[in-house]
């Protein structure tokens, strides 16, 4: 049976000890579920990607994905990273490959650039929560350290999903977001609440078809996430639906940019598909770098 193989590999960056770092464990099958969470745990990134071999004809490769503390169905820059981890270890042609995870099928293609990748992961449907109203809407901006007044109130605070929901927080133009101080043990009874364990206050940049965000989940034991594809992907499908960026009526193609506060910066490349005006499919982009290896001898 072949070795379980780990990976640390920085997503969204090319510049090592910046982006999102996941693990990304190849050959992963015989691993229990107690093994896996075992080793997210000790590895403390907001997660780490187990690939393991397919379960059907309809997909490729099956991929499992821990936070320290629990299983999640899907997360991107987990994804990004074992895309990138597989063709770097095993020295792979541009390809189209198909994953099963939680969050169900989704198509990735790994481009090749020199003797480098990047990765394009084409995310879940699309779905829109009904907007956050009332106490509920001002806790959430106090949990975060803010006030009602500093979110756009002509915008939804709301839960938004492309196969892991984030809840999206628009923040009015003059917030310092990388002055954020959320106050984790009010956003965890929040999760707790209200169902959603991701909460993601974001500005648009002035000029720019670029925005600046900010990802917090300690409900599920990420206090901030770096870089986060699967929030990114949400709010592309919102600054479509709500006409917040310019776009040619077929596609809109933004840089969202996240980590400055915590050292980490990183860009994640997101396409949203439109049709009839709406948002039809959301595809993120990403970098990566590779930091080590090592076989796992448990």
């Amino acid at each position: 049976m072949t070795t379980p193989q780990l990976f640390h590999v920085d997503s969204f960056t090319t510049t090592p000890f910046r982006g999102n770092p996941a693990g990304v464990v190849l050959h992963a099958d015989a691993l229990t579920d107690s093994q896996m969470q075992d080793i997210a745990r000790e590895l403390k990134h907001s997660e780490t990607a187990f690939v393991l071999n397919p379960g059907g004809s309809d997909h490729d490769v099956h991929i499992r994905y821990f936070t320290p503390t629990t299983e999640v169905p899907i997360c991107g820059h987990a994804t990004i990273a074992a895309h990138y981890a597989r063709a770097k270890w095993l020295g792979l042609d541009e390809h189209v490959i198909r994953q099963e995870t939680g969050a169900g099928i989704q198509e990735i293609a790994v481009h090749r650039e020199g003797d480098d990748y990047r990765v394009t992961m084409h995310q879940g449907p699309i779905s829109f929560g009904k907007p956050i109203v009332g106490a509920y809407r001002e806790r959430i901006a106090s949990a975060l350290g803010l006030t009602v007044n500093d979110l756009v109130a002509s915008l939804p605070v709301q839960t938004v999903s492309t196969g892991h929901s984030k809840i999206i927080v628009p923040l009015r133009d003059g917030v310092d977001l990388d002055r954020v101080m959320p106050d984790n043990v009010a956003l965890t009874e929040l999760s707790r609440q209200i169902g959603c364990n991701g909460y993601f206050p974001y500005l648009i940049r002035d000029g720019e078809t670029a925005t600046d965000g900010r990802m917090f989940a300690p409900a599920i034991g990420i206090a901030e996430d770096p870089v986060t594809g699967n929030a990114n992907g949400p709010l592309g499908a919102c600054l479509v639906q709500y006409g917040l960026m310019r776009h040619d009526g077929r596609r809109l193609t933004f840089a969202g940019h996240q980590g400055r506060a915590i050292r980490r910066e990183g860009i994640v490349h997101v396409t949203v598909d439109i049709e009839s005006g709406q948002p039809k499919q959301v595809s993120i982009r990403g970098d990566a770098v590779l930091l080590f290896t090592a076989a796992l001898t448990i």
